[in-house]
């Protein structure tokens, strides 16, 4: 569609709608920012863009839904109402911000979509690629809108997208030339409604692709071994559990990359400053889709050893008198601190605690299945914590609760040996003490340094 004075209703006045509408802006079309929020700051929007644009706030008259060409959505404004369900009806082209960049775009694109695992994966991607090609974007879900960067690519440039199911669900002709799911599980249904519908947004990141493009899945999960099977590119699947004659897998302590008639040793487990099977599972598809672009083994085995993970989730510190230090601030519910603790391969000083949600700790407490050897507690959950723990077995003697972050970090020090870690993987939310989760993480951190006078 040439957009040159084409009048175009972007939806929603957030991040990425105002990226939406410089696009629009440089490509000569016409934008209309509309926000259902009839309480939106109208100067704020003004000024975001930069300049004057029309701006409607509330319901969106007949009369100028009529005057509209094409709908760029954000991607968190649902499908389903009732204003972008009669564009859909009129025939209106209805298009996420993910599109528009795309269709504005050059080069070539490399994405990833998934449950989790998604921005540790395309971070990892995104710095292989860098560390190679010259010209590389990093953009999507994980925080850069695609729509920011692409007036300055050349036909030689790469963008690694991380693209979510929201942004999935407004596709038409994106097609990147490698795209990989990580994972599926049961999540924002909310949203879609169905778990058939998220798997079919999320499926669609291959919608567009050909023979000539690859496709990496994860063999262990079933809704995607099974997806593999009627996708039109070529699929490269990825294991951790099992030796794959072609594909990407680990196989003791090393990954390799099989072509069905030669493995190729990719890096071993040891050299990584990632811990968890998880992350092994985001490198093997970071791997993966950098290989098939082009990137040498040599290279990428350099990058992903050098590669630390994305900040605050099962994050290394530093190293102080033989003790390793994580921060994995991120871990802010049960399910995500478990994740954290099986990530530890050595005993491990523990530090927990913080707002409570109401969840139960039963679960994270069996996860430490012999790791930890001391618990240090904050905040509003540290008793209720603590009282978990000793019902489930853990040594009441190995419990201490203290009123700050400072505290249990120089606590944990104490009690670390040569050999141990120390874990900030609270399994409970920051408020009350912290503004947020990444604070607490940054504050950890500065603690760490501090004892061994290391700087970032």
């Amino acid at each position: 569609m040439e957009l040159k004075g084409k009048k175009v209703l972007v939806f929603g006045s957030g991040k990425s709608g105002i990226g939406a509408a410089h696009l629009l802006l440089a490509r000569g079309a016409v934008p209309v920012i509309y926000d259902g929020n009839e309480k939106a700051d109208r100067k704020e929007i003004l000024d975001n863009v930069g300049r004057d644009v029309e701006i409607i706030l509330g319901s969106l008259p007949d009369e100028k839904a009529k005057q509209i060409d094409l709908v760029v959505m954000s991607p968190g404004v649902p499908c389903d109402i009732p204003v972008v369900q009669d564009f859909y009806a009129r025939g209106i082209p209805v298009w996420g911000e993910i599109e528009l960049a795309y269709r504005i775009g050059r080069g070539k694109v490399l994405a990833v979509t998934g449950t989790n695992g998604k921005t540790t994966t395309v971070t990892l991607l995104g710095e292989i690629m860098k560390d190679y090609f010259p010209e590389v974007y990093v953009v999507g879900n994980i925080g850069t809108p695609y729509t920011d960067v692409v007036l300055g690519q050349s036909e030689n440039a790469w963008t690694v997208a991380e693209v979510s199911s929201f942004q999935l669900e407004t596709i038409d002709s994106f097609h990147p030339v490698a795209s990989a799911i990580t994972n599926i599980t049961e999540d924002h249904l909310n949203r879609h409604h169905t778990m058939t519908e998220y798997i079919r947004c999320k499926e669609r990141i291959a919608e567009n692709q050909t023979g000539e493009d690859i496709c990496v899945l994860n063999y262990e999960d079933d809704i995607l071994r099974e997806f593999g099977s009627k996708v039109r590119a070529k699929v490269i699947y990825f294991s951790s559990r099992r030796v794959l004659k072609h594909g990407i897998y680990l196989d003791g302590g090393t990954i390799y990359i099989a072509d069905g008639k030669e493995k190729l040793p990719v890096v071993r487990t040891d050299d990584l400053q990632l811990l968890g099977l998880h992350n092994f599972e985001n490198i093997m598809v970071a791997v993966a889709m950098a290989y098939h672009a082009g990137v040498p083994v040599e290279s990428i085995r350099k990058t992903v050893c050098a590669f630390k993970g994305v900040e605050h989730r099962i994050e290394y510190v530093a190293e102080v008198n033989g003790v390793r230090y994580y921060n994995d601030s991120k871990g802010t519910n049960p399910d995500a601190a478990i994740k954290g603790i099986q990530a530890m391969n050595r005993p491990t000083c523990l530090i927990g605690g913080g707002f409570d949600k109401e969840l139960a700790f039963d679960e994270w407490i069996k996860a430490f299945d012999g790791k930890v050897k001391f618990l240090a507690l904050i905040g509003q959950t540290r008793e209720k914590i603590a009282e978990t723990a000793v019902r489930l077995g853990f040594p009441k003697k190995n419990i201490a609760f203290f009123d700050n972050l400072e505290e249990a970090t120089k606590a944990c020090a104490e009690h670390a040996v040569p050999g141990d870690a120390v874990l900030l993987s609270p399994a409970c939310a920051s408020w009350g003490q912290f503004d947020n989760y990444e604070q607490r993480g940054d504050m950890f951190k500065q603690y760490v340094r501090s004892m061994c006078g290391c700087h970032e």
